[in-house]
């Protein structure tokens, strides 16, 4: 049978057994940040199973996209090697939410497997969990099972559960007995080995219990069933094969792996590994960026990355040298588009991204598998057999290798890497580049006041807890509770000082998720402070930033707080504004598209998101025309504090890593965008007035920035251009609409009297280099020429080397200028003689005599430096002696 028939068969099996058959959801989790991938078939049904949500049908068939490689259930490391791992699956299951339970579940299965699919009852066998007397009984003499084929087994084999927390619950598996030549030939080979003879193929899993943080395990509302039965084991027992990757899921891909690399599958056994687990990473690579996800360095999107760098690195393992997991994820789209359709819409991203990101990692590849040789054969000689953490984190923070990749490539010569060691690294470096959550302002938090924060003891910290009531008030008067001046806290502070104040409750928005802080004054009798900053060091705790400009003050003082409110509305279209964008990228570019960063003002805004490519000019026009039709449709953005599930069920974005609590605020833009954030904001889009992109660029690999801003600060960029096309036309005399043309004509006739000067200075250098020659002397048995020339830059000079290297034919040549104020000098050795003379030796002694420094390569190199005036005495009396030392060495 094709695999597509038994996909096929399955869900009619069931359709006719009175069973709704659901269509397969995300790979990435739909409202669930604390799940990596759908792991299994039962994650859409999770709420169903907790008693949380309700569907109108009772009984359910699925075939279900399902990735593991990351958390809880993760097979990477074992992908290649054997013949049944993989990372991304398709898993076929049926499931009952309080309908038929243990009974039900064993003789649907059972009915399928024997009848449907024609398996010899003979060569069946049954596991059920060692306490579960009744799924034994049911098997024995309900189905027929006998006794010595029914196998208990303890809990890591029979007892299942999605994650850490969640719906969990004893289970029986069904195996099948592919024979003792397909076994590891031991005499104690039984059900429960790890060699492919007994092959599980179905788990049916008994939903009893509610498994929480703690561990404790509650009965389920209703007990439900949960199964599971891998597509591609499935597939290779049907066409008679002992691997899932001889399936038909998989040998179009290994063909495909075939052509590229001219190497033969069935060959050999290490280059066979590789093969399945570049067929394997294809389909992950394909049906993850169809989901909409993008390499990057944290979280699903590392996933993505260290597959495909796995894959990449296995294909330079089979001589392949050019990016080629373009091609073989676009086998995946062909082979397997007419089932899963999002894969032929995302074809081109698909394509795209392999290619870049395949390309940014050859460049460093290469050199990070050197050092990581040395390493090893360093290690060797010392008999260590331990990478250390700080060389696994070089070679993932400069070269891009993850820590299991570099595991993986050192594992054949028994190495192991300090993963303690590296996650130290690692912790260190988001320690170093941590910024602040555009969703922290977002999370109502509980707990402890990091004391440290606001320079109080830990006793009286909580004491000093501060409400913002900004979203409301303008203005409001309020107790103080804090002062701090240097680092410690104060009773009092008088005209002339720099404090930091606490106030029980405040309108000022302190710094976090993004937007600046408030400015603005507080005042009380015979009192001015200026606030010249707002901070939120912790979610309960806002810190004014103060001068005194007149008065005193003290703890307990009452004071009149007042921000200013037309800075503040500024930051207010702007903040909506980064909502609008995000959910006009996610429009245009597609739902790969997430923030990344953003940083909020009264001046502007700036939004950093993912994306594989710059923008094009016609993108940012459509994105920027989307962005302005919302402004003018005056939608209303309203704002709701409410449970973190409710939110999800508003449309609310969640992203996995993010730490969300139980209450939340969500940001609603009319029917356009809804997402969790404490910023401030205008109560309707058409506040916002006019946006205008300034800038779009690269802020890092796989990351880009739009810089824009709106209301009167976007009119008056609009103004300024107008302004500089205006005066660009005058000084042409031509209109508006032909500056751009006028321009790109003058450039292109400065290009050809460029060309032309540069071969009128050839024709003279050629001249002068004939003069130059009889400079030249003999110095330890080699012509040298040294000499100072005049040269418009670097670039002509390396040209004059190049020039008199070729006239001597042999020797050394060492030319001299100055340019801008500083002093050049190139140096240049002939291809007989760089094993005598290096010219990046040359330079590095002259260097320190023009005050700079020097380096290249042994046939050519630069040194510059400050000290133009002294070029003359190190050309002709530095370089000379310098080379005869060198003779004299060798």
């Amino acid at each position: 049978m094709k695999s597509s028939d038994i996909r096929k068969s399955f869900l009619d099996y069931f359709s006719r057994n009175s069973h709704s058959v659901i269509p397969s959801s995300s790979l990435i989790p739909e409202g669930d940040p604390t799940l990596l991938f759908t792991n299994a078939g039962m994650v859409q049904f999770k709420k169903v199973f907790l008693g949380d949500e309700k569907r109108p049908a009772a009984k359910a068939a699925t075939c279900q996209k399902c990735m593991r490689a990351g958390g809880k259930h993760n097979d990477l490391e074992n992908v290649g090697r054997t013949g049944r791992h993989h990372t991304f699956f398709e898993m076929l299951g049926n499931f009952s939410f309080g309908d038929y339970f243990k009974t039900g579940a064993i003789e649907l299965a059972w009915g399928f497997l024997t009848g449907a699919m024609k398996l010899s009852e003979d060569k069946l066998w049954v596991t059920v969990f060692e306490d579960d007397d009744e799924a034994g009984r049911i098997w024995r003499e309900g189905i027929g099972v006998k006794s010595e084929r029914i196998k208990r087994l303890g809990e890591d084999s029979n007892f299942w559960s999605m994650g850490g927390v969640g719906p969990c619950g004893p289970c029986s598996e069904i195996l099948l007995d592919q024979g003792e030549g397909v076994g590891c030939g031991k005499p104690g080979c039984a059900v429960g080995c790890d060699c492919d003879r007994f092959l599980e193929l179905w788990n049916l899993v008994f939903m009893q219990y509610n498994k929480s943080s703690s561990g404790e395990m509650t009965p389920l509302p209703k007990p439900s069933i949960d199964t599971g039965m891998g597509l591609e084991r499935l597939a290779a027992v049907m066409q008679g094969k002992t691997s899932n990757y001889e399936s038909d899921l998989f040998t179009p891909i290994i063909e495909s792996v075939e052509e590229i690399s001219s190497v033969k599958y069935g060959g050999d056994q290490e280059k066979d590994a590789s093969i399945r687990a570049i067929a394997d990473h294809s389909r992950a690579i394909a049906f993850l960026i169809g989901t909409g996800l993008m390499p990057s360095n944290e979280g699903r999107g590392y996933v993505l990355r260290r597959i495909m760098r796995r894959a990449a690195r296995h294909g330079r393992f089979l001589g392949i040298e050019e990016p080629f997991l373009y091609k073989t994820a676009s086998r995946v789209v062909t082979l397997m588009g007419g089932v899963y359709p999002e894969l032929v819409r995302s074809e081109e991203l698909i394509r795209n991204l392999s290619m870049g990101e395949e390309e940014r990692f050859l460049e460093t590849l290469e050199r990070g598998l050197d050092i990581l040789g040395s390493e090893v054969e360093a290690l060797r000689r010392q008999k260590k057999t331990v990478i250390p953490g700080d060389v696994a984190f070089k070679l993932y923070d400069t070269y891009g290798f993850p820590s299991d990749l570099t595991a993986d490539i050192v594992k054949s010569d028994g190495f192991i890497v300090d993963e303690e060691g590296f996650e130290l690294r690692m912790n260190e470096q988001r320690e170093r580049s941590a910024s602040s959550s555009s969703i922290a302002s977002a999370v109502h938090f509980e707990g402890k006041l990091d004391a440290k924060l606001i320079h109080s003891t830990a006793e009286d910290a909580e004491k000093l807890r501060s409400r913002f009531i900004g979203y409301l008030d303008e203005a409001a008067s309020s107790r103080v509770t804090r002062i701090t001046k240097d680092g410690q806290p104060v009773e009092s502070a008088r005209a002339g000082d720099k404090v930091e104040i606490i106030t029980e409750e405040t309108p000022f928005y302190g710094e976090s998720g993004g937007q600046a802080g408030d400015t603005g004054v507080m005042a009380a009798k015979g009192v001015a402070i200026k606030v010249t900053d707002t901070k939120r060091p912790s979610a309960d705790v806002i810190i004014h930033r103060c001068l005194i400009e007149e008065g005193g003050i003290s703890v307990g003082d009452e004071v009149e707080l007042r921000p200013d409110m037309e800075r503040r509305k500024a930051a207010c279209r702007n903040h909506t504004a980064t909502h609008i964008l995000h959910a006009v990228l996610r429009q245009t570019l597609g739902p790969h598209v997430r923030q990344a960063g953003s940083l909020v003002s009264h001046e502007g805004f700036r939004f950093d998101f993912n994306h594989y490519a710059a923008l094009k000019d016609k993108e940012i026009d459509e994105i920027e025309q989307r962005m302005n039709a919302a402004v003018r449709g005056n939608m209303e953005v309203a704002t709701s504090i409410l449970p973190y599930d409710e939110a999800l069920k508003k449309g609310a974005l969640a992203f996995f890593g993010e730490k969300y609590g139980a209450t939340v605020r969500l940001v609603q833009v009319d029917n356009l965008s809804a997402e969790l954030c404490g910023g401030t904001h205008v109560k309707m889009t058409g506040d916002i007035g006019l946006v205008k992109i300034t800038s779009e660029g690269s802020v890092s690999s796989g990351v880009r920035r739009i810089e824009a801003v709106t209301s009167e600060a976007a009119l008056k960029v609009l103004n300024e251009s107008e302004r500089h096309l205006s005066g660009c036309a005058a000084i042409l005399k031509v209109p508006k609409d032909m500056v751009a043309g006028k321009i790109k004509k003058l450039i292109e006739r400065q290009k050809e009297l460029e060309k032309e000067l540069d071969g009128l200075r050839r024709g003279r250098k050629g001249e002068d280099a004939d003069g130059f020659l009889k400079h030249t002397r003999e110095i330890g048995g080699v012509k040298v020429l040294a000499i100072k020339a005049d040269a418009q830059g670097p670039e002509e000079l390396r040209k004059m080397a190049d020039m008199l290297r070729a006239k001597l034919k042999s020797g050394i040549v060492v030319i001299g200028s100055t340019h801008g104020g500083k002093a050049i000098i190139i140096a240049s050795v002939t291809q007989d003689l760089v094993k005598r003379f290096s010219a990046g030796e040359i330079v590095k002694r002259l260097a320190p005599n023009i005050g700079g420094k020097g380096g290249g390569k042994a046939d050519m190199a630069q040194a510059g430096g400050k000290d133009a005036d002294r070029i003359d005495e190190t050309i002709s009396i530095l370089a000379p002696s310098t080379i005869a030392e060198m003779a004299g060495e060798k």
